[in-house]
């Protein structure tokens, strides 16, 4: 197929998502616990306090039979992780990495987001990951996920 006419696309200017359609996705059903919601203990280099992490249904799928990521995997698309962090037994923030390369706010892939238990915004997806993808970009590669190394 032939055009006449060749038209430059300039790249998407907006994002498919927001803060709140994040904060909404991760209070559906569907989600599951790592290690049966266990609640675990952040390594020493980590800014997260005692966390517990759970699934959808697309980052479930793309785990293994030991329930972790294998070096050198990759979530499917549309995978989000949600890690709720506690302090004293009580929840205070939810760090939140949802798999999206396309989307003008991803950062190696992914939306990256902190939320108060309330919904506020500690951390926009329009901060593309610059708090966070600098901790998560280290060996092993497990598609910036740390936890399959630390726990």
């Amino acid at each position: 197929m032939i055009s006449c006419v060749y038209h430059e696309l300039d790249p998407p200017s907006s994002s498919a998502f927001t803060d709140a359609s994040i904060f909404e996705e991760i209070n559906e059903a569907g989600f599951e616990y790592y290690q049966g919601g266990t609640l675990l203990s952040p390594a020493s280099a980590s800014p997260h306090g005692n966390f517990k992490l759970r699934f959808n249904e697309e980052a479930l799928s793309s785990l293994d039979a030991t329930g972790e990521l294998p070096d050198g995997g990759v979530f499917m698309n549309g995978s989000v992780i949600v890690k709720e962090v506690y302090v004293n037994n009580a929840l205070t923030v939810l760090a939140v990495m949802k798999k999206t390369p396309s989307d003008v706010n991803a950062a190696n892939g992914w939306l990256w987001a902190e939320y108060k238990p309330d919904g506020g915004v500690f951390i926009s997806i329009a901060a593309k990951g610059n708090s966070c993808t600098s901790c998560h970009d280290d060996l092993p590669n497990r598609d910036f996920v740390r936890t399959f190394d630390f726990h």
